[in-house]
Formats: structure tokens, sequence, C-alpha cells
């Protein structure tokens, strides 16, 4: 007897959030029973033969009409042309798109890509069996958007993936130079404009002068805007902070470990989350948060962390003095953190997932 098909397609397979996710996806699937594969328009940075490219549906890929077909949507692309093209019924996840308006004072030339995944969004609504999405901030995107049969599921994610094997030598590193005193700030994200790293520059910059002078911030993350990168790096030499902030880029597994295991708060300051993967790592690692109450972040933090509606940077500062200098308040956020991450633990998350596909396989 032929399995039902529950197959996948996305623009790029890469390692990274969406990448993780279409992988989790794919494994709950097979291990529930379908057949599912992931299809793509491009395979990189080590997933290379892990996929199949998206034209291969169809050709050596039986394509069969009682297939259904989940599309994962963050911008726009070829794949989305491409099943709204098929006859297959369709689930849209939403995982969601930066808003043009953040990239074009600094990159116009990346927002095409933005601008072009959101009219797709707009345009596979009718075409769309379902519409889910990975948080009830993007779900109600998709129901603004007219999508039928909407429903939020949780992110997949592996938490046992977050225990990094920690790198020894950044221990160190950061041991030596706590031994001069000071707090370590941690953000970790692409350093693009929706993220508003220039935002935690100016609040670290009136911590360091209201608080703690000897305290530094480590801003995690590649470079997805060199034209924004470079602002916020004149920004941090206007203030005079070089000796204070590290800006590394993208780091090891076991870097990141160290970041998480060594550093004393999460500040996040960004405006566009449609989950905020560092959000759950930061909980796993029993790391307190301060953050911008934006978009899909409120959601994701729940009560984990102090949630801020402004970003002055006073504010920014008092939050994360309080959380420094309050044990009770840091041990109670902590112990919130460790619960709520328990709610995208696969034994919640995959049921879920697997129900909604379900109810979608049933008609």
């Amino acid at each position: 007897m032929t399995k039902q098909a529950v197959h996948q397609f996305l623009p790029t397979f890469e390692p990274g959030a969406i990448g993780s996710y279409a992988i989790a996806v794919r494994d709950a699937l097979r291990a529930a029973g379908y057949e599912s594969e992931i299809f793509a328009e491009f395979s990189k940075g080590g997933f290379e033969g892990r996929g199949k490219r998206h034209t291969e549906y169809g050709t050596t890929v039986v394509a069969r009409p009682e297939d259904v077909l989940i599309y994962q949507m963050a911008i726009g692309s070829n794949v989305a042309d491409f099943v709204a093209s098929l006859e297959q019924r369709l689930i849209v996840l939403h995982h969601n798109i930066t808003p043009v308006e953040y990239y074009e004072p600094w990159d116009p030339g990346v927002t095409y890509g933005m601008a072009w995944g959101r009219d797709q969004l707009r345009r596979l609504a009718p075409r769309a069996t379902a519409g889910f999405a990975v948080s009830e901030y993007n779900r109600r995107e998709l129901e603004a958007l007219h999508y039928r049969r909407t429903a939020t599921l949780p992110f997949l994610v592996d938490l046992d993936a977050f225990r990094h094997e920690v790198d020894e030598a950044a221990v160190a590193r950061f041991a030596a130079e706590r031994a001069g005193g000071g707090a370590d700030w941690l953000f970790v994200g692409w350093i693009a404009p929706h993220k508003c790293q220039h935002d935690i520059v100016r609040a670290f910059a009136a911590y360091r002068a209201m608080y703690d002078p000897a305290a530094r911030l480590h801003l995690v993350g590649r470079v997805g805007c060199e034209p924004y990168a470079d602002a916020v790096r004149e920004l941090v030499v206007e203030l005079g902070l070089a000796d204070a902030v590290r800006l590394p880029g993208r780091v090891s597994d076991g870097e990141l470990g160290a970041c998480y295991m060594e550093a004393d708060v999460l500040v996040s300051m960004s405006e566009h989350e449609g989950v905020g993967i560092p959000l759950l790592e930061a909980m796993h690692h029993r790391l307190p948060i301060v953050a911008h109450a934006a978009a899909a972040v409120p959601e994701t933090v729940g009560d984990a962390g102090i949630l801020l509606p402004r970003k002055r940077p006073a504010t920014v500062a008092a939050a994360v003095h309080r959380i420094i200098e309050d044990g009770p308040l840091r041990r109670a956020l902590v112990a919130r953190g460790a619960r709520r991450v328990q709610q995208y633990s696969p034994a919640r998350t995959v049921p879920a997932l697997l129900g909604a596909v379900a109810a979608v396989v049933a008609g």
C-alpha cells in the first residue's frame, strides 16, 4: 500500500532556523508513517544532497493527486510560484517576512525578495488549503490575508541541540575579562536593521554610565546587512565603547555555548521576530532576558523576562541592573524560563504538528 506523502518546499535548504525546522518536520512526518522529502531551489552550507531540487517533484519523484505539500514561507522565491501551479493540497507555513522599510535606508537591493515574498503570501491565500504559523503574531497576519483554517504551531526545536559543547578557551577568555569586574550583556542574531543592535549599544552606554563602567557587550551573529553593521561599529566608537563592545561575527557552537554560559543577561531590542530562537536558547541556558515587547517576542518570552514597551536607553539599563542586582528576581526569571522553554519540547510540538497535518490529509 502506498504511503500518504507530505512533502516540504522551501526557497533555500541550508543551516539555520528554517533549515533545521524543515529537518525536524520531515523526521516527525516520517516517524508518523508519512512519505516525506524536502524540496528547494537551492541547497548549500553542507545541506547539499540532503534534499531535492524543487523541479524533481513530478519528474524524478512521483507527484500523486492525494499528496499534501507544505511551503515554508520566509521570503520571495520561484518555489512559491512552483507550488502554486500544482494541483495538490497546499499548506502555507508562515515563518515571517521582514518588512522592507527596515532595509530601504541601508540596502535597498535586498528589499526585492521581501516585497516579492509578501506579495506571494497574499496570492497564495486562495490557493492554500490551510495556513499555519510558528507564532500567533504570524497567524494573525494569515488571518488578515483571508487564509482558511489557520493555526499556530509552536516552532519545532531540538532542545538537546541547545546543549552545545562549551569551548573551554572561550570560557577562559570570559573568566580573564570578568576578573576585572563588570557584567556581560549578550545578544545573539544577525547584525541587521530590524534586530536594532544600535538600540542595544545606546542602552549599554547608559548602563555603563549609570551603573557599571566595567561592563561588556557581546553582539554575536553574522552580518546580514553590511552598511547597517558599519553604522553600529561607528556608533560604538562614537560612544567611546570600542574597548567594551565585541562583534565577533558568527561563532562556533562551542563559543556560543560559552557565551550563554558566561553572560549575565540576554538583551534584545529587535522589532520584528516570528519567534526568536535565541530567546529560547537563553531560557534553556538559564539566562534571564530583557527584551523589547514587539512582534512575537512577548508570546515567546512570556513571564520569563522583563518586557519593555519602549526602548529608552535609561529604561533598558535600569531593567538590566535590576536583573543583575536582584537575586530573587533573577532566580524567578530563570525558573520561569526553564519551564517555558519546555513548551517547545518535541513531546508538545510534534503532536500539534501531526494533528494539524492529519486534519488536512483527512480533508
